[in-house]
């Protein structure tokens, strides 16, 4: 008698019906299109702040200032207003980011679901949904009028930094939860402190996305202009110091040249926003580069 062998079927390929295949074109239509209807706007304005503005951004708009600078004059510049918004947004991150970073720190590794820890994160809530000119009005009453101190670029830096850090707590808290739970607990098991586990598992293995989410917390209050108008005021000459003394930002700066109703004031103003636009822009790309390096590096063999 002859074995029989068992024959092996080759797999048939299954061609999906043509209603699925319809669905399917339809569905990837519509994404391309929401796409697309989500760009347009943000093309739109890019554009047209590129357009506007390029023209009338040069050397001397960025190295000089309005000082003796008429509504209809041609000349003037941002400069006074380039340095004051790099101080308050640097007093800002000063004051915010290191606060914030703690505080993610705390839910995530020690809070847990305690009472306290669920009044913070409600607490942070809240802040997140507080409008700008809210801020500006708690620093105009408290430090600007209560205390006596004037407007400053510290008070509008203290406004920026109420609205950065829940942005800074909930970025970082994130990226915290992110840390795989075997790396704290296989430190822990040889002995080592929390605090110490922290600092030299759990930060380094967040780091990337820690600079990522700073940055745009700093970008997220770079633009702010309400609180600003009532915590610093407005000045057309050149303060380095942002403790004493009115001092502009580059989003007040736009401001006060767009209403103004000439054309030599309206370039300006165009220009101004695409220097926030770029400095915004190589925020974001320094945070980028800046994660790369800083994410784990796999090594391959």
């Amino acid at each position: 008698m002859s074995a029989i062998t068992p024959t092996r079927r080759s797999p048939v390929a299954v061609r999906p019906s043509t209603a699925r295949r319809v669905r399917n074109r339809v569905a990837t239509v519509a994404i391309y299109l929401a796409v697309a209807v989500a760009l347009a706007p943000l093309v739109a304005v890019l554009w047209a702040v590129v357009r506007k503005g390029i023209a009338r951004l040069d050397l001397t708009f960025l190295t000089h200032s309005m000082r003796n600078i008429g509504a209809t004059d041609v000349g003037g510049g941002a400069y006074h207003a380039i340095v004051g918004t790099v101080e308050q947004v640097a007093l800002a991150g000063i004051m915010a980011i290191p606060l914030g970073i703690l505080v993610a720190i705390y839910l995530v590794e020690y809070g847990g679901n305690g009472r306290l820890a669920r009044a913070v994160s409600f607490v942070v809530d809240v802040m997140t949904g507080i409008p700008s000119i809210v801020a500006g009005l708690f620093v105009l009453a408290f430090w600007v009028l209560a205390l006596g101190e004037g407007f400053s670029g510290f008070a509008g830096a203290m406004a920026l930094a109420i609205l950065m850090l829940p942005v800074v707590v909930r970025s970082s808290e994130e990226m915290f939860r992110l840390v795989p739970d075997d790396l704290r607990e296989g430190a822990l098991a040889l002995g080592i402190p929390r605090w110490r586990v922290i600092l030299r598992v759990v930060l380094p293995t967040a780091a990337a996305g820690l600079v990522t989410g700073l940055m745009l917390a700093i970008a997220r209050v770079t633009g702010e202009t309400a609180p600003l108008l009532l915590t610093v005021f407005f000045t057309d000459s050149i303060n380095n110091d942002p403790f004493h003394g009115p001092q502009v930002g580059i989003a007040q700066f736009v401001f006060d040249q767009a209403t103004r109703p000439t054309d030599a004031a309206i370039t300006r103003a165009w220009a101004g926003a695409l220097t926030l636009v770029l400095g915004v822009l190589l925020l974001n790309l320094a945070a980028r580069a800046l994660a790369r390096w800083k994410a784990p590096k796999v090594e391959t063999h």
